[in-house]
């Protein structure tokens, strides 16, 4: 790369850098919105490949070497094909890294995604974790995609995930959190709680009678082409959930929420959602867990905008109660400044959002 950067999340202009360097590889061109303001979406190649269990590669396998052992079914994607829920897919993605010794990436779903309840995690040759890509690692990308409640129409350049880089080391602090929260608020909240991250609680109350609270899948509806927006009838897929105050959570029901607060990113940082207890498995919330530069801040025009939650409960039923606080944010510096912010007039989706569905749907009338 031409200049060192100093530690934190690269963003956009530097990951331009890094493709044009040779660090990120595409076995072709990148789309022109590819590129967020933190992040870059990853796109499915070509294959499918069917396998009979979710696996990790380990210190000693490649993901192909795991393939030969586990697939059952290959998937021609070129044409788009179907994914079917309950299923786990492998897919080599068309991005490929050749990272420096001092720059690291993790991965992410988009907000799309997880709002359609599609369980994706990427997987890089050699791997101990999901969504973890360590320093200095040269080879391919795979997405591990599973969806959980609607079929999926998918093809050849799909955009489920996305991934962000990481120059040095710098790890998410709440003395950060208090600095930015006392220069402007990060959370439109009269008692702000930063433990481990900034809280953010569930609203069950404050939408008013003609408004749901949230929203509740359908178990058995149709396809989802996850690269068509605004073309899904919200009642085909959905239940709106109308009661105030508390919520019962059903055992393996998916649920879209919304946080109490206002949630606002500064420009020079990014942040993500993190579980606020690892001890309560009662519940997950939010696979999606990235929020761009400028999210909710005026330099994005997003003041206002809400963190809209992918809720499941696991085995039990379990009460979620109005302002029960459901995850945190933490916050990371970007290396360099900027040179575009979230919803600066780049095309995306849920700036000043409130409760809201995935972009694949039409805007719910009550």
């Amino acid at each position: 790369m031409t200049k060192a950067p100093a530690n934190g999340i690269a963003p956009a202009h530097i990951i331009s850098q890094m493709v044009e360097t040779g660090h990120i590889i595409a076995s072709s061109a990148l789309d022109a919105d590819q590129i967020q303001p933190a992040s870059l979406d990853l796109r499915l190649g070509d294959v499918a490949w069917r396998v009979r269990a979710s696996f990790m590669p380990g210190p000693r396998h490649t993901v192909n070497d795991r393939l030969e052992q586990l697939s059952l079914h290959k998937i021609d994607l070129t044409n788009s094909a179907v994914l079917e829920v309950g299923c786990v897919y492998i897919v080599p993605l068309l991005e490929s890294l050749a990272l420096d010794d001092n720059i690291s990436a993790a991965a992410n779903p988009k907000s799309s995604t997880g709002r359609l309840d599609i369980f994706t995690r990427v997987i890089a040759d050699n791997a101990a974790e999901f969504d973890k890509v360590p320093t200095g690692y040269k080879g391919p990308l795979y997405a591990e995609i599973s969806p959980r409640t609607f079929p999926i129409l998918v093809r050849t350049g799909s955009r489920l995930s996305q991934i962000r880089f990481r120059l040095g080391t710098v790890s998410p602090s709440d003395e950060l959190i208090h600095r930015l929260h006392a220069e402007k608020p990060l959370v439109t909240s009269g008692d702000v709680s930063i433990d481990n991250g900034i809280a953010l609680s569930i609203d069950l109350s404050s939408f008013g009678k003609d408004h749901p609270v949230g929203f509740r899948a359908k178990r058995h509806s149709g396809l989802v082409d996850v690269d068509r927006k605004a073309a899904l009838e919200v009642l085909d897929y959905w239940d709106p959930i109308w009661q105030q105050g508390s919520l019962i959570l059903d055992p393996d029901q998916f649920y879209i929420l919304a946080s109490k607060e206002a949630v606002r990113v500064p420009p020079t940082h990014a942040a993500e959602m993190v579980p606020f207890n690892p001890l309560v498995g009662e519940f997950r919330v939010h696979y999606a867990g990235f929020f761009d530069p400028g999210f909710g801040d005026v330099s994005g025009g997003g003041e206002g905008s809400r963190a809209v939650l992918e809720v499941r409960s696991h085995e039990v039923p379990f009460i979620l109660e109005d302002g029960q606080i459901i995850g945190r944010l933490v916050y990371e510096p970007l290396s360099e400044p900027p040179e575009t912010v979230y919803g600066q007039g780049i095309g995306s989706n849920y700036q000043k959002q409130g409760l809201k569905l995935s972009k694949h749907f039409k805007p719910f009338v009550s």
